[in-house]
């Protein structure tokens, strides 16, 4: 497939996301959703997954947060019913434990004491992989967790731990893949954090601002490389039980 064909968003009929984002993300792109705790990371991701699976795309999703329980009944919160896409794998869940002393993606063999190296795990899991689209949410707590990361960071040599795994990001892209990464920058260096910034093909960076006693939350395009029609710098959106994400507003520069 053509590496510019866009991956639609779909659902159309419940929310504007995809009309907003120009009509979808651009096959093989890196895209990086960056916003601190609370910002509607999770919740966005959440929303892309669900509508790629939609629009019959296969996506594997990888969450430090969730089990597979907590993320059927998030998804549900948000009226995602994502239960057929699991049961016809097309739809991947993995849980990555990146709190306890043998971190690994669900359905590996632990290690009791020691930590394993979650970037060469991930790496080495080819079966996520095989999706036509990768999310991994929150993609910098793998990166904190991971001992080798942890010790080239210890090193001041950030930018030579981010080289491998962005060595194989561009690798994956390169057939037509979509990796989509969500980062809380308020938990990384920002020297650990720049090299994913700059190889981002999209790159979203999600803000809260609150007016009286409301949170409002928008999505500032930061960088949009390959998209379809037009796309706002500034996208106004909300968070909402039982309907999942509403966008609000829209300004173009």
């Amino acid at each position: 497939m053509s590496t510019r064909n866009l991956y639609s968003l779909g659902l159309d009929e419940h929310d504007r996301l995809n009309n907003e984002l120009g009509g979808g993300i651009p096959g093989g792109s890196i895209v990086l959703v960056e916003g601190d705790y609370g910002a509607g990371k999770s919740a966005l991701s959440q929303r892309i997954t669900y509508g790629l699976c939609e629009e019959q795309h296969s996506v594997t999703l990888v969450s430090t947060e969730l089990t597979v329980r907590g993320f059927i009944d998030q998804m549900h919160s948000l009226s995602y019913d994502v239960e057929e896409h699991l049961l016809n794998e097309n739809l991947l869940f993995f849980q990555a434990d990146v709190d306890s002393g043998s971190s690994t993606l669900r359905g590996e063999n632990r290690d009791e004491g020691n930590r394993k190296q979650l970037l060469k795990r991930l790496m080495e899991a080819e079966k996520m992989w095989e999706a036509d689209v990768v999310v991994i949410d929150t993609f910098d707590a793998i990166l904190r967790n991971d001992p080798k990361f942890e010790a080239l960071v210890r090193q001041n040599d950030e930018r030579q731990a981010a080289l491998e795994i962005i060595s194989f990001f561009r690798d994956l892209v390169s057939k037509g893949k979509v990796i989509v990464l969500t980062v809380d920058p308020s938990t990384v260096d920002e020297e650990a954090i720049g090299p994913f910034r700059s190889i981002a093909d999209v790159y979203f960076e999600l803000q809260m601002a609150e007016v009286g006693n409301d949170v409002r939350r928008s999505i500032a395009v930061r960088r949009f490389a390959g998209m379809g029609e037009q796309v706002g710098d500034t996208i106004g959106y909300s968070v909402r039980s039982g309907t999942g994400i509403v966008i609000e507003s829209r300004s173009v520069a």
